[in-house]
């Protein structure tokens, strides 16, 4: 039996095409490219389509399937067919996505696929692109697009050549559709679930042939969600709905100043309250455990705390940007880009400002855990299972074999839950304890303590020739590295973060020579910075597009054909540029007074992208978002609806933060709490977002974070079309924009004497 299965394979793998050195230059390429977000620089192995050494216990640990070719895939002898994610999914479609890559190639339907969360492990699941089991940096369709295909080849191949086993035929006169192989000559057929223990015998084939894009019949079509049905009838559960036996619920509040610590609670009044359990201690938190949260809750505003403010006791945003406007203008820099001299000519310069960003997910930080002598047991929703499973380890002494990490899906990330503080916090506190216990944070807790985007200081210039096209540009650009505390053997070694100056280092348009630095500035001990929803080229785009727009109007352009004299050597950003602008109708039509539109171009995360926003300034300040047009250039893609939902959403989020947020410090301590001081657009303010794609067959690009990244230039720019004034820092400051301030003051006074309020 052995040696005719060995015959079968070997018939199968004829005339097909060889992707493993294909396969290997593309990953490479893209390897290299995005490296930024690597690991320690220790070797390590990477998800592959192929069976690799720790595949085995995998498939054990899941039931030990008769068909698991890979990490991916297991098919039982009845059910669906279970894909195991690489990927965590938070509401940017990726469940869908992959199962869509592998539906193709494996021939069966969306509906005859089921999810399941991957486990921890870098070995099974890591992401070239990012050096490890990481969802960011907009990747998860970038890092699997050609290993899921593939993995549903090989799966696809094998099952074909099991039939033909069984059927003693040539696996070339089989067909398969719907999970079903069939020989149409004899009549036969066979669901995978029948051929899957035979199938689970052969050699794995070295080659495969992937389906040719023209017979896609799933990828590039728009397909429903395939976690939409549970999400709406509520039975999709997130780390905060997690219910294990005999679990109490805790929730905390630690020291409100950056590096502060506990110095002593009084409990008592705290004890005394219905439904509380008990009180656990930190260095710099204190925990209430109650049998719900309400309790919990409320033994904590019972408490009577002392903290220790320490070194950051008096710390304001003033003192932050004090000294980083000085580190930006007289700090060493590291050069990412060396131009040469530069030239004679006009000389423009400006100065732009951003703030410290809270991430603000819906669902708030969680974590539940037992702890018990031999093992550690946790559930919670995070981008980064692996890094959570060690913190756990170290945490508790136990070997990294005795954590038992249960990833949930996730109330959004946006890069909060790359980081793993909540996860340690819940851990400690559990060791405390006997029972499992669910930590939960209070909002005002989730903002007060996140790990925050760094604030940045910039300073950008120009050299225009005496048609106002740029000769040269300079551009230096101060801040935090999130990269040198994540993955520091992913600095350059000059120590250069590459994230800092990504989508300024190179620019899209044709300017013959440039210089670009970054100065690395350290916060005060306490403060740690963290990934923020499209990472450096969110501010590095701001600052860019804003400055374009800016040296159009200098040079008397209009914005949007400055830009493409700027871009005759970059069609695939012309692409987008014209399309959008196509779309909304630039130039067609006069606009009311204090109406405008901005422009703003960028290529950030391997995609092209162009956002026009529409904006209206009322008399009294306010902005009102009346339509977006967004075109993008993301090469194949995957999943259109999926596309185009991220898009809209993520320029939400990015206007958003534009309009409203921004983290300011007093006596040590973030001021913001809550949606109230920290808020998003409502319904009503949103703005009609049109998405609008460039259609080719290159590599995919990413979207969940381009859309984020471009907005709040788009923005701006906008707003200077309306009113003539230009914005240099963020979030939007609206006493600049008000047309007649000594009207506005008359008018303010008079309501406050009359005891009336004016919106």
């Amino acid at each position: 039996m052995n040696a005719e299965l060995q015959m079968q394979a070997a018939a199968n793998e004829q005339d097909a095409v060889d992707l493993r050195r294909r396969h290997a230059l593309q990953a490479g390429g893209l390897a290299i490219a995005f490296l930024w977000l690597g690991g320690t620089g220790a070797a390590s192995a990477m998800m592959s389509a192929r069976r690799q050494p720790a595949d085995t216990a995998a498939a054990l640990a899941d039931g030990n399937p008769p068909f698991a070719p890979n990490a991916f895939i297991r098919i039982d002898s009845s059910g669906p067919v279970r894909l195991v994610m690489p990927s965590v999914e938070m509401g940017q479609g990726i469940y869908t996505g992959c199962c869509m890559l592998l539906a193709e190639e494996l021939g069966v339907g969306l509906d005859q696929i089921t999810v399941e969360h991957s486990p921890p492990s870098d070995d099974l699941y890591g992401i070239p692109l990012l050096g490890g089991q990481i969802t960011g940096g907009s990747t998860s369709t970038r890092g699997t697009w050609p290993v899921l295909r593939e993995a549903g080849a090989v799966a696809r191949s094998m099952l074909v050549s099991a039939a033909a086993v069984k059927w003693h035929v040539d696996p070339s006169t089989c067909t398969v559709e719907r999970g079903v192989v069939h020989h149409q000559a004899s009549g036969r057929s066979a669901t995978f679930n029948q051929l899957a223990d035979v199938a689970g015998r052969l050699p794995m084939p070295d080659k495969v042939s992937l389906t040719d894009p023209k017979d896609f019949k799933l990828i590039g079509k728009p397909m429903r969600r395939v976690d939409s049905p549970d999400k709406v009838k509520g039975a999709t559960q997130f780390g905060i709905d997690v219910r294990v036996p005999g679990m109490k619920i805790a929730t905390v509040m630690a020291c409100p100043t950056f590096n502060g610590t506990l110095a002593s609670v009084d409990d008592k009044a705290a004890r005394k309250m219905p439904g509380v359990v008990d009180v656990l201690r930190l260095d710099n938190a204190v925990a209430v455990v109650g049998e719900h949260f309400w309790a919990a809750l409320q033994g904590l505003n019972a408490l009577v705390i002392e903290w220790n403010r320490g070194v950051n006791a008096h710390l304001t945003t003033q003192q932050l940007r004090d000294a980083l406007a000085d580190s930006a203008r007289h700090g060493q820099g590291i050069m990412a880009r060396n131009g040469g001299e530069r030239p004679q000519g006009t000389v423009i310069q400006s100065e732009y400002q951003s703030p410290m960003l809270a991430h603000a997910t819906m669902e708030p930080m969680n974590c539940t855990v037992h702890v018990t002598a031999d093992q550690c047991e946790v559930w919670s929703g995070t981008q980064v299972p692996m890094r959570a499973a060690e913190v756990a380890a170290k945490i508790t002494g136990l070997p990294e074999t005795k954590i038992v990490f249960h990833n949930q899906y996730l109330g959004g990330g946006f890069g909060r839950r790359l980081e793993t503080d909540w996860v340690e916090q819940a851990v400690a506190l559990g060791k405390q304890v006997s029972y499992p216990l669910k930590v939960v944070w209070t909002r005002e807790e989730d903002i007060r303590h996140d790990r925050m985007r760094p604030m940045y200081h910039d300073v950008v210039s120009a050299v225009l020739d005496a048609d106002g096209r740029p000769l040269w540009y300079g551009y230096r650009t101060s801040g935090g590295s999130v990269l040198a505390r994540f993955a520091p053997g992913a600095m350059g070694k000059d120590g250069m973060d590459s994230d800092a100056v990504e989508c300024v280092a190179e620019l899209p348009y044709d300017i013959p020579r440039g210089s670009v630095e970054w100065i690395r500035h350290d916060m005060p001990p306490g403060i740690v910075v963290g990934w923020w929803r499209g990472v450096g080229p969110t501010h590095n785009l701001f600052v860019v597009e804003s400055f374009i727009d800016e040296l159009a109007h200098h040079a008397g352009k209009d914005p949007f054909e400055y830009r493409r004299a700027l871009l005759q050597k970059n069609p695939r950003a012309l692409g987008v540029l014209n399309l959008a602008a196509e779309k909304i109708g630039w130039g067609g039509q006069s606009l009311p007074p204090r109406v405008g539109r901005g422009v703003a171009l960028g290529e950030p995360f391997g995609s092209h992208v162009c956002a026009i926003v529409e904006a209206e300034v009322t008399p009294q300040g306010e902005v009102r978002l009346r339509k977006a047009v967004v075109a993008i250039d993301c090469g194949i893609t995957v999943n259109p609806g999926s596309v185009e939902a991220q898009l809209q959403g993520g320029l939400l989020f990015g206007l958003s933060a534009a309009l409203y947020n921004g983290l300011t410090i007093k006596d040590g301590a973030v001021e913001q709490s809550n949606f109230n001081n920290y808020r998003s657009l409502r319904i009503n303010e949103a703005p009609n977002v049109q998405v609008y794609r460039v259609i080719n067959a290159e590599a995919p690009g990413g979207i969940g974070e381009v859309g984020t990244a471009i907005a709040a230039p788009a923005l701006a720019n906008a707003i200077f079309a309306a009113t003539g004034v230009r914005l240099y820092q963020l979030p939007v400051d609206r006493d600049r924009l008000v047309q007649n301030p000594d009207a506005l003051k008359s008018v303010v006074s008079t309501a406050r004497h009359e005891g009336r309020d004016i919106a």
